[in-house]
């Protein structure tokens, strides 16, 4: 008998490691282009890498991402969605992460994740899912 839980970690495991990676890296790339991120704001949102594992990156080139920057992506691509939803005007959401918000005293969005620990990311993001209802 095949249960749900047998059918998810079998799905999960048929999961192409390099690809996730790779679709994961270029969602994170574009959501930094269309927030218009520096590079310095890109590799402080993605754990720090070195600034040659950041550049290979933005070219493409692979090799495994660290658990860590994979959850940090995820993360982000959560709070681009909330945004989506809640500000389905791409400007509107790109200027909301930049703007100052008393959500976060005075800061922006971008100021708290730029602290750069993951909670901070997980800050926005669990304020965004309380506005939307979440």
């Amino acid at each position: 008998m095949n249960t749900a839980g047998t059918t998810a970690r079998h799905a999960l495991a048929s999961f192409d490691r390099k690809r996730v990676d790779d679709v994961a890296l270029k969602a994170f790339f574009n959501l930094a282009a269309e927030w218009g991120l520096t590079a310095d704001e890109q590799g402080v949102l993605l754990g720090h890498p070195s600034r040659r594992t950041f550049y290979r990156w933005r070219k493409g080139q692979v090799a495994a991402l660290p658990a860590d920057t994979l959850e940090r992506i995820s993360v982000l691509l959560g709070i681009y969605k909330a945004l989506a939803i809640l500000l389905p005007i791409k400007e509107r959401a790109a200027s909301w992460v930049k703007r100052d918000n008393i959500a976060f005293g005075g800061r922006s969005a971008l100021d708290v994740m730029r602290q750069g620990r993951v909670d901070d990311l997980y800050q926005v993001r669990r304020h965004l899912d309380a506005w939307r209802g979440g």
